[in-house]
């Protein structure tokens, strides 16, 4: 074998062991530590704090009306919920629908960024624990009930609601929709274990006293960078699935689109919280084995392609046809007879993620608003 050859062979072994335990051997690691490592959280169905729900909008007119009278709907005491609305800069009807709701408070901001309102929101914040949410998700009437029983364990600094999307009729958006069980199964996991490393960013809860005081205005995922300020203190991020708030389908290209954002929003996280990657994160473990793993994916899979190329046949072959015919089905997915799409339409979604990875990178040579694209969904 030529020198070539032997370091072609390291590199693709090492490579494809490396994306054997990404996608494989971390959520078998997480099953085992979900079954004999659990950490239960001491929830209290009695404690009720006062609650201060914040909505950052902007140009929210389809959607702000049925989000207040989704949060106006919730069982819980009314005496002890208030509602911020901050309008970054709307200049549709947001503000006049917002304003005829009774005991809403209304922020008209000049237009900035999600952050730079969230934190105005915040700053109106008297409840001493923060509901974040977004304009277009409804919520189920026992969701912040189920949210709130978990602030009375000490340890517990934050906490996500589970997203579930509707029925759409798409194939497209039911394998979308496979993607997003399956991390929520991880995030699941991980909350059991110990935490999440953020929160479900359309519906959480926080401590307001573990709230950053300013978020910096560039940051994509307010929904990582406000609960890791908790998480480094010492506090529990956690996820209740008896916390539900649903969202339409979308198909792959407004996914993309939102993937692009959060993927550059983790590479932004961790130049902000580089101390994820070290010691000082007790589950520096999981971080590396989760998040930063699906930033370095896309490099592994390109190497497993390109590398088997100086290998002696048959191995060549072996290790780069099965590839080529995967990624090629994914490229012509929408012109394959429907048969085939069991297969290729998987495959399409992967190949998505992928892309959308490498294009996060952009973040660090734009503007990070340019990153920012309306959800469209169906």
């Amino acid at each position: 074998m030529t020198t070539a050859a032997a370091v072609a062979a390291v590199t693709t072994a090492v490579s494809l062991l490396l994306i054997a335990y990404i996608l494989v051997g971390y959520p078998l690691l997480l099953l085992v530590l979900r079954r004999f490592r659990a950490n239960p959280v001491r929830t209290g169905d009695a404690y009720l704090p006062t609650v201060t729900a914040v909505i950052a909008v902007h140009n929210g007119e389809a959607s702000i009306g049925g989000k207040l009278e989704s949060l106006r709907g919730l069982d819980y005491p009314s005496e002890l919920l208030n509602i911020v609305v901050a309008s970054d800069g709307s200049t549709d009807r947001t503000l006049e629908i917002a304003r005829g709701f009774d005991g809403v408070t209304v922020l008209d901001l000049p237009k900035g960024t999600k952050c730079t309102a969230l934190n105005a929101g915040i700053a109106q914040a008297t409840g001493e624990i923060l509901l974040l949410t977004d304009v277009r998700q409804p919520v189920e009437p026992q969701s912040l009930r189920m949210l709130i029983r978990n602030f009375a364990d000490p340890s517990v600094g934050s906490v996500s609601g589970l997203l579930k999307i509707r029925t759409g009729g798409l194939r497209e958006a039911e394998e979308i929709g496979a993607y997003w069980r399956y991390e929520a199964w991880i995030r699941d996991s991980l909350s059991a274990i110990d935490s999440i490393f953020g929160a479900s960013g359309a519906y959480y809860a926080m401590r307001r006293d573990l709230a950053p005081v300013n978020v910096p205005g560039e940051i994509l995922l307010d929904d990582m960078y406000l609960p890791l300020a908790a998480f480094r203190r010492g506090y529990r991020l956690i996820m209740e699935p008896a916390a539900v708030f649903w969202d339409q389908p979308t198909d792959r290209s407004t996914e993309f689109a939102r993937k692009v954002r959060t993927l550059a929003g983790n590479y932004q996280i961790l130049r902000h919280y580089p101390w994820l990657l070290s010691p000082a994160n007790r589950m520096w473990l999981h971080f590396a084995s989760y998040k930063a793993a699906r930033l370095v994916l896309p490099w592994l899979l390109l190497i497993v392609l390109i590398a088997p190329l100086w290998l002696p046949s048959p191995w060549r072959e072996l290790l780069v046809v099965p590839q080529v015919i995967g990624y090629a089905l994914a490229a012509l997915h929408p012109w394959l007879p429907r048969p085939l799409h069991r297969l290729s339409s998987p495959l399409r979604t992967l190949c998505m993620m992928m892309f959308a990875t490498v294009a996060g990178l952009k973040v660090f040579f734009v503007p990070a608003e340019r990153i920012w694209k309306v959800t469209k969904s169906r």
